[in-house]
């Protein structure tokens, strides 16, 4: 098994980790109700998804 002759330094770890971060979900505004909810989901305030009513939510 190859072996590395040296210590890998902090500045070569941290930019080989650079792109394993968490990233923020996006977030739309209904266009029925105004709420924000997730691109491509139902939603849940309203139960609208393009123009369709999909859910019968309780008020």
């Amino acid at each position: 098994m190859p072996v590395p002759k040296r210590k890998t330094s902090k500045t070569r770890r941290n930019k080989r980790r650079t792109h394993q971060k968490a990233v923020m979900p996006t977030w739309t505004t209904c266009p029925n109700c105004s709420e924000a909810m997730r691109p491509h989901h139902i939603c849940q305030s309203c139960g609208h998804y393009k123009g369709k009513q999909f859910l019968h939510v309780k008020e």
